[in-house]
């Protein structure tokens, strides 16, 4: 497993669950081509791109590279470093045909394959020394109270208002967000000075 400071970029879900097995680090999807009228998330991943770089990592196929310029369009071109994926004939074996292509995509590729593609795009590995930094998980929002509590709800959007955020994230696009731009301590010192202005 490679630790690298750039949030990832893909297409799916199924690219995610791939990818978390031998990267560690902000893995962000476009859902495919909602990317493009979901300003929201657009505006995240440009956030996120200033805070720490992304790398886009999409199929090799014709979809992958429509989505690949339009986010190269969107985000200044120095944030953003690229990953590409050999083509490789075949089909993941949860789909029952192959994709229109007929390559793998990223969900097909091996670990292996995927680091490199990394390593090669130019990601910043980061060493031990910067692992100590906290990341949140889901029991924090509870903690901080910004869900599962009464009151959760204006407390998580004056979160959202404060970091210039949509004020309509899920817990999980938000906890993925604050990961991606913060770290722990940061995000209990905003949520205190947000009660102590209330």
């Amino acid at each position: 497993m490679i630790e690298i400071k750039e949030a990832i970029i893909v297409e799916g879900r199924y690219d995610i669950q791939t990818l978390k097995q031998c990267v560690n680090t902000v893995i962000l999807q476009t859902g495919g081509f909602r990317i493009f009228k979901d300003k929201e998330r657009l505006q995240m991943i440009r956030k996120i791109a200033q805070k720490r770089g992304i790398l886009i990592l999409t199929d090799s196929d014709g979809a992958g590279l429509v989505i690949r310029n339009f986010l190269k369009g969107a985000i200044p071109t120095n944030q953003v470093k690229h990953a590409y994926i050999p083509e490789i004939l075949g089909k993941e074996s949860r789909k029952r045909h192959a994709s229109k292509a007929g390559t793998l995509g990223v969900e097909g590729m091996s670990q292996d394959v995927l680091k490199n593609a990394l390593i090669s795009a130019g990601a910043t590995i980061l060493g031990d020394e910067q692992k100590t930094i906290k990341q949140l998980v889901k029991a924090d929002l509870f903690a901080l109270g910004l869900s599962g509590q009464s009151g959760s709800e204006q407390k998580r959007k004056a979160l959202l208002k404060k970091l210039n955020l949509p004020q309509y994230l899920s817990s999980n696009a938000l906890l993925d967000f604050l990961n991606a731009v913060s770290n722990k301590d940061e995000i209990f010192e905003i949520i205190k000075e947000i009660e102590n202005n209330t």
